[in-house]
């Protein structure tokens, strides 16, 4: 039986729950750290990139997940703009303001290596393509 009875809700539950697993087995079993580090880390990403970028990779993610990743976002505000490696990581670590103490480039590296084995390798590619070097780095290799 359905557990909401529409089964494009039930999908996105159950992808988003694996993505959170996946981020859970990186950074401990804790199931709202793993949701806080997704959302500060998809904010970052989407904050960094051209605005068709942003929209592309986000067609790409589960129902609920885009949702996380398009909350709070503003357009007309532009995307920043962050050449440096710790510029981004900063980012990050505002996002996750208030929440226990993270290693941000872990964090960064495991929502970018889940973001890598669900979203197709040429979006991934796409986005890769338009961050500076000291930011790709976080990305696994392919």
């Amino acid at each position: 039986m359905s557990a909401t009875g529409l089964e494009v809700f039930d999908r996105t539950v159950q992808l988003t729950n694996i993505w959170l697993d996946e981020l859970m087995q990186e950074l401990g079993p804790d199931r709202q750290h793993a949701y806080h580090v997704l959302r500060a880390v998809l904010h970052a990403l989407r904050d960094r990139l051209p605005l068709g970028q942003v929209a592309h990779l986000g067609a790409q993610l589960p129902l609920l997940v885009r949702g996380v990743y398009y909350e709070g976002w503003r357009p007309e505000a532009g995307g920043q703009r962050e050449r440096k490696l710790e510029a981004f990581l900063a980012h990050v670590g505002e996002g996750l303001q208030g929440v226990r103490p993270t290693n941000t480039e872990r964090a960064a590296r495991a929502v970018f290596a889940t973001i890598a084995r669900h979203v197709s390798a040429g979006e991934v590619a796409k986005v890769k393509g338009v961050l500076p070097a000291e930011i790709r780095s976080l990305w696994p290799a392919p």
